[in-house]
């Protein structure tokens, strides 16, 4: 650490005469400095400049918050931009930002130094609370019912299975003891939600088989969570009761499901009495539900991550005012927590340390894909009329993603990862996992022959948005290729009295509707209609 002290002064560009009286050396690697006496977000490049025998002049370039926020702002937009390329190749965006995170870190361009795993948990947590939020927002209950038993099996016995199936493996094959083997285990036990919504969008794939990954995905971030907060108090030394212990593990999960339940009725309650015009309100709104479920549960020693997610499940599931509206701000926050968190978490670790661990990191990355994740699936299954080739594919769906690298941060919060090993060692899994599954996912649906032809994707949308409690709403319903009106007039469609087709998408144009307008197959058409006739009306659509 180098300290200047009173010698440099507030301005963009300053320069002083230092005389060294041995010789520099690596002088060719600039480092970035943090000075003590100033601001800790100000940081300083150093220049050594040769002035003659022994003597060098040192060029320090300030380095302030907005040039942080700068950099941080042009890393978002052009990541985000990237994201376009990224999808259509099936890459996970996870791996885009922990990259843009690593290059700009400590060894690599050297822009910006962090190293606090215990500031690195606050952030990642208050971003998990948003992340989680939209995972249960999203969870339809008409696909949980669809695939219940196996989703569930998976996200609950299935992390469990997943977390001691991989901890022995580790324990064998590794010099890490019994408890720690389990706690990578633990760690590294969920999948990542957002990188299977991505891909789906871009690869239709059975539905039973892409809503079971789906759904598995959203839910089992919670389970793998209480489970390495637990084997962390047990390291430590905090669960000594074990019937108190067993108590409280009841309370963390039962709470947690009833504390949710709770806040999401609260919420829409709340959604459907404010009527304000300002629609900026509503998503406060939903900031402070999801907030409120955790810190309500967390306070009261539950689990705040269940609670967030039931609580985000109830409420998207709930028919209240301007509910379209607060689900697209509550994927954009989720989103923006999303590239943050990876962001920060490819900043936090140090390529270098990731040299030491790659065997390791390599061999855990090997027993997750293809032992202990075939292993789990199979169990889990066993019950549920699954083919063969439909559990290969939701095996290798298992991709690893933002809560395990989360969750590695963990260890190292409570003092028991010190050098961070365990971060380094799952960080390099999950990129590894990323890599080989996220990337190669089309090609084994294709392989495996799963794959269904793309529903085209319209680049228009028509949404009703109210400030009040209504019955109608505007659906969207594609006209399949086998439908008896393709070719018909819209006045000749027998359609409930309240009923209005008001826009047709086709081609990606807008087509107005009017009666005499000629439907097509593949059409994609906005129905102005109440919740109860939609029913009525897709089946005269699409039949």
């Amino acid at each position: 650490m180098l300290n200047f002290h009173s010698t440099v002064k507030y301005s963009c560009f300053c320069s002083l005469n230092y005389y060294l009286t041995d010789n520099l050396q690596n002088k060719d690697k600039i480092p970035v400095i943090w000075l003590e006496d100033y601001s800790p977000t100000l940081y300083f490049r150093l220049d050594y400049r040769s002035q003659g025998a022994g003597k060098f002049q040192i060029v320090i370039l300030y380095f302030g918050e907005a040039f942080v926020f700068f950099l941080i702002a042009l890393l978002l937009i052009a990541a985000t931009y990237a994201t376009k390329l990224t999808s259509k190749l099936g890459i996970p965006v996870l791996l885009l930002f922990l990259g843009s995170g690593m290059i700009i870190g400590s060894d690599a361009l050297n822009l910006i130094y962090f190293d606090d795993a215990i500031l690195a948990q606050k952030i990642t947590n208050i971003a998990l609370i948003f992340i989680i939020f939209e995972g249960g927002f999203r969870t339809r209950r008409e696909a949980l019912r669809f695939v219940f038993g196996p989703a569930l099996t998976l996200a609950t016995f299935g992390i469990v299975l997943t977390a001691a199936t991989l901890g022995l493996l580790i324990y064998y094959v590794t010099s890490f003891s019994l408890l720690y083997s389990f706690l990578i285990g633990c760690i590294i036990s969920s999948t990542d939600a957002a990188a299977v919504f991505t891909i789906f969008r871009q690869q239709s794939v059975k539905k039973h088989v892409s809503t079971t990954l789906e759904v598995e995905s959203a839910t089992n971030d919670p389970m793998a969570i209480l489970l390495t907060v637990v084997t962390i108090q047990i390291i430590t030394g905090q669960t000594k009761n074990v019937p108190f212990f067993l108590i409280n593990l009841a309370w963390q999960l039962g709470g947690g499901i009833g504390i949710g339940w709770i806040i999401g009725k609260i919420g829409s309650q709340l959604f459907d009495k404010l009527e304000v015009e300002n629609r900026g309100y509503y998503h406060v709104m939903s900031i402070a539900v999801s907030l409120l479920a955790f810190g309500f549960a967390d306070s009261i020693h539950s689990n705040g991550i269940i609670a967030v997610f039931f609580a985000g499940y109830w409420l998207g599931n709930s028919d209240f005012v301007y509910r379209r509206g607060v689900g697209s701000f509550i994927e954009g926050i989720s989103t923006f927590s999303n590239m943050a968190l990876f962001l920060l978490l490819g900043v936090l670790v140090f390529p270098k340390s990731l040299i030491p661990v790659w065997k390791e990191g390599l061999l855990i990355t090997l027993l997750m894909i293809f032992a202990a994740r075939p292993i789990v699936i199979f169990v889990c299954t066993w019950p549920f009329k699954f083919r063969f080739k439909e559990k290969l594919f939701i095996i290798w769906g298992g991709i690893k993603g933002a809560v395990p690298i989360v969750l590695a941060t963990y260890p190292a919060a409570y003092g028991i990862d010190k050098n961070h090993h365990i971060f380094n060692i799952v960080f390099f899994a999950v990129f590894l996992s990323c890599l080989l599954q996220g990337t190669t996912m089309r090609w084994v649906a294709t392989k495996l022959r799963l794959s269904m032809p793309a529903r085209p994707k319209a680049m228009h949308s028509i949404e009703l948005i109210t400030m009040r409690k209504s019955d109608f709403d505007v659906f969207e319903i594609q006209i399949p290729d086998t439908s008896r009106i393709d070719g018909k007039k819209i006045r000749e469609l027998t359609l409930p009295p309240a009923a209005l087709i008001i826009s047709i998408i086709r081609e990606n144009r807008i087509i107005p509707a009017k009666g005499d307008t000629v439907l097509k197959k593949q059409d994609i058409v906005f129905v102005l209609a109440t919740s109860k006739e939609i029913n009525r009306i897709n089946t005269e659509l699409s039949t």
